[in-house]
């Protein structure tokens, strides 16, 4: 036989059954507390995967790569003028100072090219077959002239010359790629620099204008 206690204690554990069922339907339906997926938020913007640098950094590095390859060809060029130049100057200067600045022309500018033809190897840059049109003219140029003339010419196309290679050395030692390319710049730079310091003490010694003067319009006086 059922006694009340018995009734009642099955009826608490008929409710406590219904609210724990209930409490689990309500967490799953749509809306519900514990719903798996995440709210709406109505002002977050869609977040999009950064692309990082890699473009434009390899932009810039294919640009100073070519930059490299530039400044070795054209250091090898400007190279075989000078030595070429200074052959010259010991050929047909009279001034023993001059003579002497041509025959290191040839030394220092030959020891340059020979360290920066394996670096024209590495980067695919060919060594010139001959000078430009331009260094030709100014060569034969320099050829008609003699005596005090030719000292004026020559030590005014050198003073231009040295000052245009020292900016360039500079500049491609600061911003060069290829390291090997780096360490011959600041060597040449410093050669360069020396160069310079010598044909303005020597413009001096024999009294040559050196400022505004062009290599065409210092050639032809």
């Amino acid at each position: 036989m059922i006694t009340k206690g018995t009734c009642r204690r099955i009826l608490l554990c008929s409710a406590s059954t219904l609210l724990v069922s209930a409490m689990a339907v309500a967490q799953y339906a749509p809306g519900g507390a514990g719903q798996q997926q995440q709210p709406n938020m109505p002002n977050q913007q869609p977040v999009t995967p950064s692309t990082g640098t890699t473009g434009p950094d390899s932009s810039l590095a294919n640009q100073q790569a070519i930059a490299d390859q530039a400044f070795v060809r054209k250091a090898l060029e400007g190279g075989a003028v000078e030595v070429q130049l200074g052959q010259l100057a010991q050929q047909k200067s009279q001034s023993e100072d001059v003579k002497q600045f041509g025959q290191k022309m040839v030394e220092d500018h030959t020891q340059l090219a020979e360290q920066m033809k394996p670096i024209a190897q590495q980067l695919g840059v060919k060594e010139p077959k001959g000078l430009s049109k331009k260094d030709k003219q100014l060569i034969a140029k320099l050829e008609g002239l003699s005596g005090p003339q030719f000292d004026e010419a020559y030590i005014q196309a050198m003073v231009k010359d040295h000052k245009e290679d020292l900016k360039e050395f500079k500049d491609e030692a600061q911003s060069a790629l290829n390291q090997n390319v780096k360490l011959t710049a600041q060597q040449g730079a410093g050669v360069i620099s020396q160069h310079l310091q010598m044909i303005q003490q020597i413009a001096q010694n024999h009294n040559v204008a050196t400022e505004g003067k062009s290599k065409t319009s210092a050639s032809v006086q």
